[in-house]
């Protein structure tokens, strides 16, 4: 039988009624700060290159979806296989230049575009706001990092909030080192200047947004 099946299995025995009372108790709630600290374990493993731990943590990752599913299934709602399925469903939908007859496409950046375009028909959306809307749980770095790509692609006027020719002339020499470096000592300094770097990237993408959407919406 295979490993996926036998953890499945497992999961089940364990929400069972003669199961585990911890797992017994849980919900798709109760397991999210859990669930948030197996991905930061994972990321973990994969800075340190530790290709054991790697396995492991993947595993345990994969133990969260499988439980969820599990849940899910015990309402009648869906199980894992339905999950498996829809994911490799859409991977292939919006792949079409692999999977189907669609133009081969010469680079990474043209497979994102097609992935966006195919994204928005699938769901039907209407474009109502300039910016995709980002979970909330989302960490500032990486927020202000999609914001940045959103006014990239869209060609968004961000006005002062963003010096775009300061960022081309930080990129030019820019290594993973380097930026690493950067990035501490300027939360070193926000912390000896009493301010909260988190908080003042939060409030700064959220002004970058803001001005952008009004410059948008004005011209």
């Amino acid at each position: 039988m295979p490993g996926i099946d036998y953890l499945i299995a497992t999961t089940a025995r364990l929400r069972a009624p003669d199961g585990c009372p911890w797992d017994k108790e849980q919900n798709h709630r109760t397991l999210c700060d859990c669930l948030i600290e197996e991905v930061a374990e994972l990321v973990q493993a994969i800075d340190r290159n530790d290709l054991a731990n790697l396995r492991e943590e993947l595993g345990d990752l994969l133990f969260h979806i499988v439980m969820h599913a599990q849940m899910a299934a015990e309402e009648g709602h869906f199980n894992f296989d339905d999950v498996a399925k829809e994911v490799n469903d859409k991977m292939i939908r919006r792949h079409p230049h692999v999977f189907g007859e669609g133009v081969k496409l010469g680079d990474a950046e043209a497979v994102i575009k097609q992935w966006e375009q195919i994204k928005l028909t699938e769901k039907g959306l209407k474009k109502t706001t300039l910016f995709k809307e980002l979970p909330p749980s989302l960490n500032t770095v990486l927020t202000a990092r999609e914001v940045w790509k959103q006014i990239q692609k869209k060609g968004y006027d961000a006005g002062q909030t963003v010096d775009v020719p300061t960022i081309a002339s930080l990129k030019e020499n820019l290594t993973e080192d380097l930026a690493g470096q950067k990035l501490f000592e300027i939360i070193a300094a926000c912390r000896d200047a009493g301010i909260d770097p988190d908080s003042a990237l939060r409030r700064h993408t959220a002004k970058v947004v803001e001005t952008a959407e009004t410059n948008v919406r004005s011209s």
